[in-house]
């Protein structure tokens, strides 16, 4: 409970600590006598003065986070429920007296301070014991209540107290202050340790009630027995998740840790606003190493660069991971694309020139890597997306020739024309399983890629983004597949549940297309494609640009073909209503930034000219 550091920065933190430490001293004065202690009461105050200076050095450890509790208010407690306030209050004395003369390098203010608090407690947790009917001299079974309600007010000043003291001594705002003090988490711990510490009261209170001084002697060495225990059980704990999340053969964190923070920081860059990259290393040519020089000397290669890696780093607040095999990925936060580039070719040349036995008989006659860098961007979909950016950047670096550092760009990594064509093929052979189920869904999927074709020309997209566009067109409903026939091909207006079980075929289609990597990119455009911009769309209720582009295209292609294609239960729409819709909700369901171009191309292309739709 003692405070170490916490500079003298603002007035109002003076003035909070001289009136805690003058009400504190004052009550003190107050309440206690200390010439009304008999003989065998001083030794009694020396006894439980010790144990607590004892159990303050023998503090109790808790995992995940090096948590600690000590037991001296087991103690306080124990002495309220036994002996009142009174003597309690000279142990409380003795106690911060003797510390002070041990640890006189602490300032006095600090304990000064420390020691106020502590008599507001004790005071406040007594005289609220003996108002709902608490009686001193032990513990008494029958009214346990009163019992819980002194330690819930000890519990309640303390917190009150300290929560006082760091919104005085913080430079943030009085409103970020309240929202650190009161998260959950610290609450947990808080109720935890103050419910070990009213059991362990209690369980004082009848030792020493029934045996005094040896009961308080019992109670001491079994805290510190705990101490001792748990301090192991740290050890192990801390010893087995090290081992769980670092990889064997470097000392890196694995693949698994990686993925979980990831996705634990990703969750939170939109709220930060703070720059953010995902970098992926190869080691160049590690599979000719390797024969060359054999597997053991390749796994001392390994070790050797991820230690490399980890020297170069320190000083950084990256997170570094051996990916798998020769492969290694850095999570750098707050850094944008063009620092990491700089961070990463200035490594580069550094590897180069380091040595390592066997890297001579390597193409480039020294060690080497690869890297892919992406720089996370507002309506990314998911860190799987990050990932897959950073992968392509980093297959573009090996295409370059290798010792090379790419940042990525859709200019860069868009597929190749033949690539673009078997995709293209691969999905088609998909969408035919249609023809024997539901007619309807084929030949819209069929209508939404032309229009999609269509549109892409007309819009500033990369390359790369329109044939995902495209290719996310025509693949877009196949989650459809999944669906009952008699629910796909019912007439008339669906029922609630049957609504509900279509509206899944979003999350079917992303499942399906997951099982092939070809496809890992049309996964938004088939699971997002019915978000709404107003956020009252399905499956997750994203809003604005929290859904990524081009599935807030696809929702404006694909709600344009079903409104003017004749269906089992509405009416079909021309081309000028279904214009006419769109329009009306722009902004609530369609982005509209894509409403008016698409209108035009609609306008151009069918309105002027004769109609020809398959």
């Amino acid at each position: 409970m003692y405070l170490h550091r916490y500079p003298f920065s603002k007035y109002y933190k003076k003035l909070y600590i001289a009136v805690i430490s003058i009400l504190g001293v004052w009550l003190f004065i107050l309440e206690s006598n200390f010439y009304t202690q008999s003989l065998e009461d001083w030794a009694l105050i020396y006894m439980l003065s010790g144990a607590i200076l004892l159990l303050n050095h023998f503090l109790v450890y808790l995992p995940p986070k090096d948590n600690t509790f000590s037991m001296d208010s087991a103690i306080y407690l124990a002495c309220i429920f036994l002996y009142g306030l009174d003597l309690t209050l000279e142990v409380l004395f003795l106690n911060n007296l003797i510390y002070a003369l041990y640890k006189n390098k602490i300032v006095w203010w600090k304990h000064l301070f420390n020691f106020s608090m502590y008599c507001l407690m004790i005071i406040s947790s007594y005289y609220s014991f003996i108002a709902f009917g608490g009686e001193i001299g032990g513990v008494n079974i029958h009214n346990i209540f009163a019992h819980l309600i002194s330690l819930t007010v000890y519990l309640t000043v303390n917190i009150t107290l300290m929560s006082l003291f760091f919104i005085f001594s913080s430079p943030g705002t009085l409103f970020n202050v309240f929202k650190g003090v009161l998260k959950l988490g610290i609450l947990k711990e808080s109720f935890v340790s103050y419910s070990v510490t009213l059991l362990l009261s209690l369980v004082l209170t009848i030792l020493i009630k029934e045996e005094k001084y040896f009961g308080l002697f019992l109670f001491t060495i079994l805290v510190v027995l705990i101490s001792f225990a748990f301090s192991k059980f740290l050890y192990l704990y801390q010893d087995v998740s090290e081992k769980a999340n670092k990889d064997y053969l470097t000392g890196l964190y694995n693949h698994g840790f990686f993925k979980n923070v990831l996705d634990k920081q990703f969750a939170r860059l939109d709220k930060l606003k703070e720059p953010f990259c995902v970098a992926l290393l190869d080691l160049d040519d590690f599979k000719k190493y390797n024969d060359w020089n054999g597997h053991l000397q390749g796994d001392e290669l390994l070790k050797f660069f991820g230690g490399l890696l980890i020297k170069e780093m320190e000083s950084e607040k990256y997170v570094l991971a051996r990916y798998g095999g020769e492969e290694f990925a850095v999570l750098m936060k707050n850094t944008t694309k063009d620092e990491a580039f700089a961070f990463f070719d200035r490594l580069r040349k550094k590897v180069n020139d380091t040595y390592f036995a066997g890297v001579e008989n390597l193409p480039y006659r020294c060690l080497s890597f690869s890297c892919g860098i992406a720089e996370y961007e507002k309506g990314t979909y998911s860190a799987g997306e990050l990932i897959d950016k950073a992968d392509k950047a980093l297959y573009y670096a090996k295409a370059q020739g290798k010792n090379n550092v790419q940042v990525y760009d859709e200019k860069n990594v868009c597929f190749d024309a033949m690539q673009f064509k078997e995709e293209l093929d691969a999905i088609e052979q998909l969408l035919k399983i249609f023809l024997s189920k539901d007619v309807y869904t084929y030949r819209h999927s069929k209508r939404v890629f032309k229009y999609a074709v269509e549109f892409s020309e007309k819009l500033q997209l990369s390359d790369h983004e329109k044939q995902t566009l495209i290719l996310g067109a025509l693949i877009h409903d196949i989650g459809k597949l999944e669906v009952p026939r008699d629910i796909i091909n019912k007439e008339g207006k669906l029922e609630p549940h049957e609504w509900e079980i279509t509206k899944k075929h979003v999350t079917w289609g992303k499942e399906i297309l997951a099982a092939d990597k070809r496809f890992e990119e049309l996964i938004p455009l088939v699971e997002l494609h019915h978000e709404r911009y107003d956020g009252r769309g399905y499956p997750y209720g994203l809003k604005g640009e929290e859904i990524p582009k081009l599935a807030r295209i696809l929702c404006i292609i694909d709600s344009f073909d079903a409104m003017t294609t004749e269906r089992p239960y509405q009416r079909t729409k021309t081309f000028e209503e279904a214009i006419e819709e769109l329009r009306r909700c722009a902004g609530k369901q369609f982005d509209p930034t894509f409403v008016e171009p698409f209108i035009d191309m609609i306008e151009t292309n069918y309105l002027k000219q004769p109609l020809i739709v398959n």
